[in-house]
């Protein structure tokens, strides 16, 4: 878990994302959807910044750290279980 802990505001503008399921002062929780989107855009070759970025996604106020802890455990749950280790649950 990231030390970082968002603002009000910050949660406000994560909340705003389509792609986020929820979000608190600790801890954002992303939808099945944009999981299985950036697995795609991810094996296509594009960054974890770059996909976070095209979706919506302020990577400034998420983290870089974050952001590539997210995509290390999607990959590794992808390719243990397939679509459904991207399930959240």
């Amino acid at each position: 878990m990231s030390k970082k802990l968002f603002t009000d505001k910050e949660i406000e503008i994560l909340s705003n994302n389509p792609y986020i399921k929820s979000v608190s002062t600790k801890g954002i929780t992303y939808t099945d959807e944009f999981k299985r989107i950036f697995i795609s855009e991810s094996e296509n070759g594009k960054s974890p910044r770059q996909i976070f970025e095209e979706n919506g996604f302020d990577v400034d106020i998420i983290g870089i750290v974050r952001v590539n802890r997210a995509a290390f455990r999607w990959r590794a749950a992808y390719k243990e279980s397939g679509v459904l280790g991207l399930r959240d649950t």
